[in-house]
């Protein structure tokens, strides 16, 4: 009689508990349904992916509030043990606030880019939906997984449902670039493998916090092994964070996807950095003994490296999927070179803009069809010929004298601005400005944090870096100024441009979160260097996942049987 009054109560406890494991359950079973409905039904489909994703997003946001601790309490950490086996021998889960935020991340970016894809480019290949959905497992398991093999298999997974949603909608310029993709990912993940393989052997764990313990207790002779096998495993990270010299790859390959695929892929190059600072922080954090900080110096200067070649790529880049393309790999610079300073002050700046940039980001690369579209409009309407027909009215009033004037002659104040051209030109400017960090977006609230913490570094590297942060703003700024203005200030005759609400929709949604994001700046900067800090104190996360014991199902109720018919 207890147990039935208890067990509603219940309930939301074991919901809770099994919160951390609906992020992952969710697509993987959105996926096999949408697999099993065949190659019709687009429509139901359709519906079934928006409903999957929205689900999933405020799944995220759950997640992102449980393991934010309230009034200034110790660093909330969830763990979750999907086979009920212990530590470190079964597969474990965890979400502390760097994988939530990047889960919310990854959900926000994939309803955006889903609303902009089921208005027409869902329809251009069979099975659009089901490689979303495994794309978002890939994803979420990443961020959650707290054991390297694995981190490996949602990697390939992401990797496989990326490599189909690269290609979907066919076209030469996608299979060139989409074999190039597959190739330089194939090989990353070859080294991942073989890294995976040399850390077994040396520690013989392959889950994160045990691997960071016993790490620590590697004898000398073996110790060139383990750095060999974090480097190997490095480079493939590396690869999928597209730092230089290994991102040739991404600008080809994001400017030839559909544009909600390359929307999409904006979070892919997050995963690579997030594995670094995942793996970096637990295994080679200072108190390693003789392997702490290894291999530090490697990624500053690799990121600054791709810092300035991701600026130089967009001041050279004449279109703007490509100009975008080499945003992300600016971006990525910047985080990987934030992350080998090991300051939680920096790294927690650099969380900052990782999000801003992210959203800002997919936002741009939504934008870029819809300038194109315009651009192809105006190209494709005939100009007025003064011979064939009058020019319009308003030409042949006099404008007053000093009004500024178009190429006709007409007095360009007190025209109306459509609607249309008004909503691209504003999401052009904020997209630019979240991009070159300026203010009042939280681009510039994430460089001038990271700004201020590179004046007190003694690190010979920080004076770079702070240059280089600076420059990459002027150049951002100046490539996307030049876009700009061939998009919306030359002066010529060009037709409305037609937008339809479906278009218009996801790249306010991403907008509107990048502007949310900047009004609570001190409430987003404190969350991401509280991040920070659990990163680079990885006790708290260690001791979470050591500590986690199986679930012991509750002792059953014994009950009087039921005495047979004629007996007492």
């Amino acid at each position: 009689m207890a147990e039935a009054f208890l067990q509603p109560l219940l309930l939301p406890a074991l919901a809770a508990h099994h919160l951390l494991a609906a992020p992952v359950l969710l697509p993987l079973g959105t996926a096999a349904l949408m697999l099993l409905m065949g190659t019709r039904r687009r429509g139901a489909k359709a519906v079934l992916n928006l409903l999957s994703t929205s689900a999933g997003l405020l799944l995220a946001v759950a997640l992102l509030l449980r393991v934010t601790p309230q009034d200034g309490a110790a660093a909330a950490i969830a763990v979750y043990l999907p086979g009920n086996w212990p530590v470190p021998f079964g597969i474990v889960l965890v979400a502390d606030r760097l994988a939530a935020l990047l889960c919310v991340l990854a959900s926000a970016v994939a309803l955006a880019a889903l609303l902009f894809a089921v208005a027409r480019w869902h329809l251009a290949g069979l099975h659009f939906h089901a490689l979303f959905q495994l794309q978002l497992l890939g994803l979420q398991g990443a961020f959650l997984t707290g054991d390297l093999f694995n981190l490996f298999v949602f990697f390939e997974v992401l990797l496989a449902a990326s490599y189909g949603l690269l290609l979907h909608g066919g076209g030469l310029a996608r299979v060139r670039a989409g074999l190039h993709y597959v190739a330089v990912n194939l090989l990353a993940s070859l080294l991942f493998l073989i890294g995976v393989a040399l850390l077994y052997g040396v520690a013989g764990t392959l889950n994160m916090a045990d691997l960071s313990m016993k790490l620590r207790q590697v004898p000398e002779g073996d110790r060139g092994l383990l750095h060999a096998g974090a480097s190997i495993m490095a480079v493939a990270f590396l690869a999928k964070a597209a730092l230089w010299p290994l991102n040739f790859w991404l600008p080809p390959a994001y400017a030839a996807a559909s544009t909600p695929v390359a929307a999409l892929f904006v979070i892919l190059t997050k995963v690579g950095v997030y594995a670094l600072l995942r793996l970096w922080t637990l295994c080679f954090a200072p108190g390693a003994g003789a392997s702490a900080l290894f291999g530090s110096p490697v990624l500053v200067w690799a990121g600054l490296a791709t810092l300035a070649w991701g600026s130089v790529g967009m001041l050279a880049s004449q279109q703007l999927a490509r100009l975008a393309g080499y945003s992300v790999i600016a971006s990525a610079g910047t985080l990987v070179a934030a992350l080998g300073f090991n300051d939680p002050a920096l790294t927690g700046g650099a969380l900052l803009y990782l999000a801003g940039s992210t959203l800002a980001g997919a936002a741009l690369f939504l934008l870029v069809e819809l300038l194109e579209r315009a651009r192809r409009v105006e190209a494709d309407t005939p100009r007025l010929d003064d011979a064939l027909q009058p020019p319009p009215a308003f030409t042949e009033a006099e404008p007053p004298p000093g009004a500024n004037l178009d190429d006709d002659e007409a007095a360009l104040v007190g025209r109306v601005i459509p609607a249309a051209l008004a909503f691209l030109g504003v999401g052009f400017t904020l997209c630019a400005m979240a991009v070159a960090g300026l203010p009042p977006l939280s681009g510039f609230v994430a460089k001038l944090a990271m700004l201020t913490t590179l004046l007190h570094l003694g690190n010979a590297a920080a004076p770079v870096l702070f240059a280089l942060l600076i420059l990459s703003s002027l150049a951002a700024a100046t490539a996307l100024l030049r876009v700009g203005l061939r998009h919306f200030w030359t002066l010529q005759a060009r037709p409305v441009p037609g937008l339809r609400t479906a278009d218009a929709l996801p790249v306010a949604l991403l907008l509107g979160a990048g502007l949310l994001l900047a009004l609570g700046g001190d409430a987003a900067l404190r969350y991401t260097r509280a991040a920070a800090d659990t990163l680079h104190r990885p006790g708290h996360y260690i001791d979470a996942v050591m500590a986690a014991r199986p679930v012991v199902p509750p002792p059953a109720v014994a009950t009087a049987a039921p005495a047979p018919e004629g007996r007492p």
